[in-house]
């Protein structure tokens, strides 16, 4: 019943959200994506809608988004993150259904993910194992990683790829690729203060040095990083993402077989992407600073990288300043163009800037009275579909009182019959609440937008200004 009516209430909201409307731009590439309206609506029933390209979501409480990462000093600013990709690409090759990232990682897993996150070149003799046949999907990985000697294996010439790997072997593993001071004294390496559990004497120094590189700061899980005998797939996968960042863009790995450095691309903004004002599907623009070469052709600076708005997240009540997803697609100038892959390593703010104060008043009006009619018409929406959902379950519980007392059930009818009033209880409590929250919502925004004026710093974290320089990691 509830979707039935849902219709009109979405119909009607998107039709006085302009925000939403202009997000729809067709494009079949667009990948499916949410966004949530100013959340002052008290968490009531959320109503969707959806299209081929996007999903729109009307009020409801706003969800946490997946897959994704921060920029560095913009906590709120987000790009598809490059690790969950990675896993989902493993898991593809593997054909396996359950997947689960939260497992622990084995030792053809490991070489997947070096060989594939490091670009790793074939270098060295290739060793060949018993137990790795050339139809073993990592089969060319596992090459790649024992040539370089990034890995190896046993002595009975086989290689035990479904085998877990240890925490342990993991950092010495990744020990071997990078050089950074440490002190060994012989005691027991920790992290933040506490204790890593599950490393054995032999594995001290490679696991200090780890801890020493800052490679597993912001590892997720501390709690598993610490305690258990092995690191899952997920962890791995960032833990690679922070190699390439902090090593692999910077031509730091150790080895011959590492020359093939992920792509570091400075640029300058050029378009404003922010949660108060951006949509869905909104392309941008940024200038590079420097040169860089991408897929094999030279760009100078001031070739120009677009992008574009994947998530918007509203700021509001408990979100506040809301959150934006963007994508950067490609990078052009003149003719010559490259396309981006879909998931980036890593992306870094480096020179904050914020709109000045001229601009900020002249755009004040215009974004006040836009997001007034939005929560208005959102409160609205709001209550036809409260309204209706609501006429639609009296109705039927009335239907239901009269059916079970004429056909001898007359007890079951009376219950039908106090349901009815339930019912209408919660329709109007429900409307109340939407108007209440409606109205609050509207004066939040007005003094929202004249926050920003005032102070357009409260919401730096979720926005990419003019002029700002960021850094972002291929």
């Amino acid at each position: 019943m509830r979707k039935t009516t849902q219709v009109l209430s979405v119909t009607l909201a998107m039709f006085l959200t302009c925000a939403v409307v202009m997000a729809k731009q067709p494009c079949c590439n667009q990948e499916k994506v949410e966004v949530y309206a100013h959340p002052s609506l008290m968490n009531a029933d959320a109503t969707e809608f959806k299209d081929a390209d996007s999903i729109y979501r009307i009020g409801g409480k706003v969800l946490k988004q997946k897959n994704r990462i921060g920029f560095t000093n913009k906590d709120n600013m987000y790009v598809n993150a490059w690790s969950k990709d990675l896993l989902n690409a493993m898991s593809v090759r593997k054909g396996d259904r359950d997947f689960d990232i939260k497992m622990p990682i084995s030792r053809s897993e490991l070489a997947y993910m070096l060989s594939e996150g490091l670009n790793m070149k074939s270098v060295g003799v290739v060793k060949k194992y018993t137990d790795v046949t050339s139809s073993y999907w990592a089969s060319e990985e596992i090459k790649k990683a024992t040539a370089a000697d990034v890995m190896i294996g046993y002595p009975d010439k086989s290689f035990k790829p479904d085998q877990a790997i240890t925490k342990a072997e993991v950092f010495a593993t990744v020990a071997k690729l990078i050089e950074v001071p440490y002190t060994n004294d012989g005691s027991a390496p920790t992290l933040n203060g506490k204790k890593i559990e599950n490393i054995p004497t032999w594995a001290y120094g490679c696991t200090k040095e780890v801890v020493a590189s800052g490679l597993i700061d912001n590892l997720p899980d501390e709690k598993t990083l610490l305690e258990a005998p092995y690191l899952s797939r997920h962890q791995v996968a960032n833990l690679v993402g922070e190699l390439r960042l902090k090593y692999g863009a910077n031509g730091k790995l150790v080895g011959d077989a590492f020359k093939a450095a992920p792509v570091a691309i400075k640029v300058k903004m050029l378009d404003r992407i922010d949660a108060k004002h951006s949509n869905i599907g909104d392309r941008f623009a940024a200038k590079t600073t420097e040169e860089v070469m991408v897929d094999g052709k030279t760009f100078p600076a001031g070739s120009i990288v677009y992008g574009k708005v994947v998530t918007v997240q509203r700021p509001g009540l408990g979100t506040h300043p809301g959150s934006v997803t963007v994508k950067f697609t490609e990078i052009k100038n003149g003719d010559c163009c490259a396309k981006f892959p879909k998931e980036l390593t890593s992306a870094k703010a480096d020179c904050l800037k914020n709109p000045n104060i001229f601009a900020r008043i002249l755009g004040l009006p215009f974004t006040a009275a836009a997001r007034t009619v939005g929560v208005a018409g959102r409160s609205v929406g709001q209550v036809v579909n409260i309204s209706a959902n609501g006429l639609e379950e009296y109705g039927d519980r009335l239907s239901d009182t009269f059916v079970e007392t004429f056909t001898g059930h007359l007890g079951r009818g009376v219950a039908s019959f106090g349901n009815s009033f339930v019912t209408l209880g919660k329709g109007v409590y429900g409307i109340v609440k939407t108007v209440i929250s409606g109205t609050f919502g509207v004066i939040y925004e007005i003094g929202d937008e004249l926050l920003y004026t005032i102070v357009p710093s409260v919401s730096n974290s979720s926005a990419l200004n003019p002029n700002e320089e960021l850094t972002i990691v291929f």
